[in-house]
């Protein structure tokens, strides 16, 4: 446990993890590109992205069981040869229904990534630094979607949609030789195959993981928390600021990777709150959510062109989304024995894919219909206007929100069971600030 060995494995699977999120977030830089290249509407446009994230989000659960039967090794490498197929079709599809399948085989590929790496963690690492090396995960994955938006969008405007494509695929073959020679599972990671679970004992399993309410509490932050900067990164924030708001391409790969820097700020602090304060971690994540519903309120309520402070700031807040998805995780580490682990990561995993899918698709079938509305009118045809965006963004308050309440009864369900089980009673955030105040008053005068 945290030894040097630990490092060198945890480096070499993250470092596919990155491969990973580069993959997973190309098409969010070259959305208008694609569009040009296939000749799309944007409710076509979104179906890039859509079923790539349905199918990693439908592969969630059977790779979680998957993993827990074969190991994190094994699926990482297998996700690593299914992406570097799945980018060279893209690279050289002749028109949209083909680019779709690439994408859809880039799911595929990327749904056992993380799942894998995070499974690998207990098996490495221990105490108070296995949450934060869960943040650092995050973290270092998601310098991924600071790849796609700086070097892989220079190489795609310089180089062209086949080479740069091309490119992509050999990256993922070299994330595979690199797990292939330096990932081990280690003793926790995986069963020797004479114990490991029959397919009843399995499915028994992922009931009992999917059964617990801190599972649920995991999926349901990972679901509010995620979604906002995945639907932003990966598809629609480039066309929103770009063709939208009226700023320069440059502007938009510079805000990309400004939400990617305020992730990897961000991420160590939750680690370190995380391990910190255990039983107040569904507050950090309703504390994101809060600050996410003002900062959007703020750009889309503001009249004309938003400034770009502002949606600097935005970028900002959403970009902490990322990592405090990752206490999802942490959820599912506490409540669940660790021979469900892969099956509980697989199901936390599903909730941020599956509202950022939701929205992406929601968002493009809005602009479209408003698009229709406005040659209705007579007026010209402009898919991306900016008051179209401002309407279809508000889908998010819709879906996160549904969210937060299935989160806060999930939380609800799962300090009871704590108080059962362990005894442990969780009382409100207010009452714990006001007895920490109390007993600060009390132990000043003494220090004094």
């Amino acid at each position: 446990m945290n030894s040097a060995r630990s490092w060198i494995v945890w480096g070499a699977a993250v470092f596919a993890y990155l491969i990973a999120v580069t993959q997973r977030s190309t098409i969010g830089v070259a959305g208008v590109e694609a569009a040009q290249r296939f000749h799309v509407s944007a409710a076509e446009l979104s179906t890039l992205t859509v079923l790539q994230l349905a199918v990693y989000a439908a592969l969630q659960v059977p790779v979680g069981v998957l993993l827990d039967r074969a190991g994190p090794k094994r699926l990482i490498m297998t996700g690593a040869a299914l992406m570097a197929v799945g980018q060279l079709v893209v690279a050289f599809a002749p028109n949209l229904g083909v680019a779709v399948l690439g994408r859809m085989l880039v799911g595929a590929g990327d749904a056992g990534t993380f799942i894998s790496v995070m499974r690998l963690l207990p098996a490495w690492f221990g105490g108070r630094l296995l949450p934060q090396v869960s943040q650092w995960t995050g973290n270092v994955g998601a310098l991924g979607q600071l790849s796609s938006a700086i070097p892989f969008s220079a190489l795609l405007h310089a180089a062209g949609w086949t080479p740069a494509f091309s490119i992509l695929a050999a990256v993922s073959l070299a994330g595979l030789l690199a797990v292939l020679f330096l990932v081990a599972n280690g003793e926790t990671a995986s069963a020797p195959p004479a114990v490991r679970a029959e397919r009843g004992e399995t499915v028994a399993r992922l009931k009992n993981a999917l059964s617990r309410p801190g599972t649920q509490l995991g999926f349901w932050s990972h679901f509010v928390t995620q979604s906002s900067g995945t639907v932003f990164s990966l598809l629609w924030g480039l066309p929103f600021v770009v063709a939208g708001a009226g700023y320069s391409t440059t502007v938009g790969s510079g805000l990309l990777a400004l939400l990617v820097v305020a992730g990897l700020v961000s991420g160590p602090v939750l680690g370190i709150l995380t391990a910190r304060f255990p039983t107040r971690r569904s507050n950090l994540v309703l504390a994101i959510v809060t600050a996410m519903a003002l900062a959007w309120a703020l750009v889309l309520a503001w009249p004309g062109q938003p400034p770009l402070w502002a949606l600097a700031i935005l970028v900002v807040v959403v970009g902490v989304g990322g990592p405090g998805s990752i206490i999802g995780f942490d959820f599912a580490r506490t409540f669940n024995p660790l021979r469900n682990l892969g099956s509980a990561n697989g199901i936390v995993n599903v909730g941020g894919f599956v509202a950022s899918f939701t929205m992406m698709f929601l968002i493009g079938a809005i602009l479209d219909v408003l698009d229709r509305i406005r040659v209705a009118q007579g007026l010209p045809s402009d898919v991306y206007a900016l008051d179209s965006f401002r309407l279809a963004f508000l889908v998010q308050y819709l879906v996160v929100g549904m969210g937060v309440l299935f989160l806060i009864r999930a939380r609800r369900r799962t300090r009871m069971r704590m108080h059962e089980e362990e005894g442990i009673e969780v009382a409100p955030l207010w009452v714990a600030i006001g007895r920490a105040w109390r007993r600060r008053r009390r132990r000043g005068p003494a220090g004094g």
